[in-house]
């Protein structure tokens, strides 16, 4: 019996298809891990609707992947983490819940030399404030500067890694806060892990703090902890939903992934 609670998946989910790079993550640092992840494509960006409107979508996604029987939720969704991650703890009850942002905060106070932490992320992200929060909650004196970097999502989306353009507006996102002084930066929204190699060129003294691979780290940790690790599946499922299959979808999902998706199916909730 404790072996099929194990072998239950992991529901991860997303605002549309940058979560991708949360489940890349988990399946690099959880390979045994059967994933069922989320997009809701058809209803994306949430950063520009009203915290109501996110909390009662994300209720749905919750319900969907309650359905699939997971044994753990990962937000992957900076938005949703920051806007809606209380009302979905407390619909989940004792299942673990993780979420982008305190993974993200907790990294960077853990990598931090000189207490100033800098934040790349939405405009809904930055106005919730809720690194700031996460980040003084468990160390009151550190200096957080945010800064929202809408522009780079489309550059992301439209495959512009290295192109001058995005190190342009790259570099104006971080004049302020290299101005400040940070010795670290939080990739607070999940496009931007793909900016990474451009990122670190142009903020070269500043450590990254990636929030999908330290969201691997934190639900790797935590399901070993409740006796819920995957040890004995060498040939894992990974499912993916969508709310919608825009054109562009698979392409740029594989770029997101770093590999080919093998199940898409399309869901419609709500």
């Amino acid at each position: 019996m404790e072996n099929i609670g194990r072998q239950r998946p992991i529901g991860v989910f997303d605002s549309g298809i940058g979560g991708l790079t949360n489940v890349r993550a988990l399946m690099e640092r959880l390979p045994m891990e059967n994933i069922i992840y989320f997009g809701d494509t058809a209803r994306v960006p949430y950063g520009t609707k009203s915290k109501a409107t996110i909390e009662n979508f994300s209720m749905q996604i919750v319900d969907f992947l309650l359905e699939h029987d997971v044994k753990a939720m990962v937000i992957a969704c900076n938005t949703i983490a920051a806007v809606a991650g209380q009302k979905i703890r407390q619909k989940t009850g004792n299942m673990p819940v993780l979420d982008v942002i305190s993974a993200g905060a907790k990294a960077a106070l853990a990598t931090t030399r000189n207490n100033k932490i800098g934040i790349i992320a939405t405009n809904t992200t930055v106005n919730s404030n809720a690194y700031a929060r996460a980040i003084h909650r468990d160390n009151p004196d550190t200096l957080v500067r945010t800064q929202a970097a809408p522009l780079l999502v489309p550059l992301v989306e439209e495959g512009w890694l290295e192109h001058e353009v995005t190190r342009l507006t790259v570099c104006e996102y971080l004049k302020p806060l290299l101005a400040d002084g940070i010795d670290t930066l939080v990739l607070g929204c999940t496009h931007f892990p793909l900016l990474k190699p451009l990122i670190g060129r142009e903020a070269h003294n500043v450590a990254l703090v990636d929030s999908a691979i330290t969201t691997a780290e934190e639900t790797a940790r935590v399901l070993a902890q409740e006796g819920l690790l995957n040890t004995d599946n060498n040939n894992p499922d990974y499912r993916f939903y969508v709310s919608d299959i825009p054109l562009k979808f698979r392409t740029i999902g594989e770029h997101f992934l770093g590999r080919t998706m093998e199940q898409i199916e399309m869901v419609s909730l709500g």
